[in-house]
């Protein structure tokens, strides 16, 4: 259970301290796309999302890491001007690590955001990088995705019971 446990929980992508991460020696920010930057039927990113990136592309790099396929990425990296790694089948390690030896950074210096425990979360733990749990933006998920969110409640049940993680209690 603990590879479901994230390393900061808050609402959002904007209620993140980036000042903290930056003096925690964050270099690299992996952002997960669906639900986490945008809802699932967006095809662009919004002007907020523009705004915050161009602020943090100052002190990380920056790179979207989604499961969703290359065409579905492409217009993200394009107006974003950022890396993507589709296809990145989460929660399994490759990508993580293939993003570390392609842009040298090491497990201390990446934090991987995301809206999902089985996916964004256990990816990041498996990996040893610092895991940022946020809310899903949008009430629409893809049907793989509501599989996931059926075992997510059992996992959410469990550690609300040992008092480690609960839905909508943010920390740091």
């Amino acid at each position: 259970m603990d590879n479901f446990i994230p390393d900061i929980y808050q609402k959002n992508i904007y209620d993140i301290n980036y000042t903290k991460l930056k003096k925690m020696g964050i270099k690299c920010l992996l952002f997960d796309l669906d639900n986490t930057l945008v809802p699932v039927k967006s095809d662009i990113p919004s002007k907020k999302v523009k705004d915050l990136f161009l602020y943090l592309e100052k002190d990380f790099k920056i790179i979207i890491l989604s499961n969703s396929k290359q065409k579905r990425l492409i217009p993200f990296k394009d107006i974003l001007n950022v890396d993507v790694a589709f296809s990145a089948c989460k929660p399994f390690k490759k990508k993580y690590l293939k993003i570390m030896r392609l842009y040298n950074f090491k497990e201390h210096e990446i934090a991987a955001i995301g809206d999902q425990l089985i996916t964004d979360i256990n990816g990041a733990n498996k990996v040893g990088i610092t895991s940022i749990l946020v809310s899903p933006m949008g009430e629409y998920e893809k049907f793989v995705t509501k599989i996931n969110r059926f075992f997510e409640k059992f996992i959410y049940r469990s550690l609300k019971k040992r008092n480690i993680l609960i839905k909508g209690e943010y920390y740091e």
